[in-house]
């Protein structure tokens, strides 16, 4: 934690003035003199304790949003709490640090009164997906006067999940994709149909689908999966192949946007790489998985056609159109 005061601009001219005013007083011996220069320098003291006073007992902190998307404006919330019991804070501004330094946004506190927290935000835009680091806080006020500009820096580390930006899809595609199921039908089409077999439960299934007795057998959860739950699931093969890098980014972010797309739909989405496959469920959580895994997708080699078992309603080819499809042993 570091302090810092130097002058301002027009505090450097006041210090020029104080210099000239005090060696006038000591060659001349004119009492006038002394006396200005001593109110000149007690202002410079005032400045250095009055803001000193404003930055103590400060304690800040952020607010992320839930969502933040690669080249999407996001807010980011500062909260500052004044923990001192009677003093005030005047003037106040914060800054975000990476790798310390400021970034090109802060946050201005008027007056924050003793005991109380106030918050605010930054509007600030991420050009990459993955992990963003921030390494803390840079608190300054030129209370009282404008003289002195004194700084402290608040070591805060914290690290930021940038999910892919979201391309817009094509008319033609989201005129394809699956239609939405209002939860109401969807609960009552699940126990429908001829009976598939069952599998461990996930979030959204409906507890009524629950296979008590197997699942006691088994010690976890299982439910029961019709055949007609296939029309609610929609999985998305992402061929993450090495290419280029230009082509693989859009591809991601077109990936990303068809999770969004169909989650909002009210579909059970899942996503399936030459990494691996994640099985469909329904809900916000499984969306922030999809997009979590996004984030850090990289290209991986691979021979041949991607093998996956069940509904691949949507492909997705670096560098090639978007394939709408469906049938079991997609390749």
């Amino acid at each position: 934690m570091k302090r810092r005061f130097p002058p301002t601009r027009e505090g450097w001219w006041f210090v020029i003035a104080t210099l000239l005013v005090g060696a006038v007083a000591i060659d001349a011996g004119i009492n006038l003199f002394f006396l200005t220069f001593g109110m000149m320098v007690c202002l410079l003291l005032a400045s250095v304790l009055l803001s000193g006073l404003g930055l103590s007992g400060l304690q800040v902190r952020r607010v992320p949003p839930p969502v933040i998307h690669a080249g999407t404006p996001y807010l980011m919330g500062i909260a500052l709490e004044n923990r001192k019991r009677r003093l005030p804070s005047f003037s106040i501004e914060v800054e975000d640090l990476v790798d310390a330094h400021p970034i090109d946004k802060r946050c201005y506190f008027l007056k924050l009164p003793a005991g109380r927290t106030q918050e605010t935000s930054y509007r600030h835009r991420l050009p990459q997906r993955g992990r963003h680091r921030l390494s803390g806080f840079r608190l300054a006020t030129k209370f009282p006067f404008g003289l002195m500009q004194r700084a402290r820096m608040v070591v805060d580390p914290a690290e930021v999940v940038v999910y892919p930006a979201l391309a817009p899809l094509p008319p033609a595609i989201l005129r394809g994709l699956p239609s939405p199921l209002a939860p109401a039908r969807r609960r009552a089409q699940s126990r429908q149909g001829e009976l598939a077999g069952l599998r461990a439960f996930r979030e959204g299934d409906d507890p009524r689908d629950i296979h008590w007795r197997s699942s006691a057998r088994r010690g976890l959860p299982l439910v029961r999966e019709h055949e007609d739950d296939e029309g609610q699931r929609a999985l998305i093969v992402f061929d993450n192949r090495p290419g280029d890098e230009a082509a693989f980014e859009l591809a991601v972010s077109l990936t990303a946007a068809l999770c969004v797309e169909l989650a909002r739909r009210g579909l059970a989405v899942g996503l399936a790489t030459r990494g691996g496959e994640l099985a469909p469920a329904f809900g916000p959580r499984q969306l922030a998985r999809l997009l979590h895994l996004l984030a850090f997708i990289e290209p991986e080699a691979g021979e041949g056609p991607m093998r996956v078992r069940g509904d691949a309603v949507v492909r997705v080819r670096p560098g090639a159109a978007i394939d709408l499809g469906s049938g079991r042993g997609a390749r």
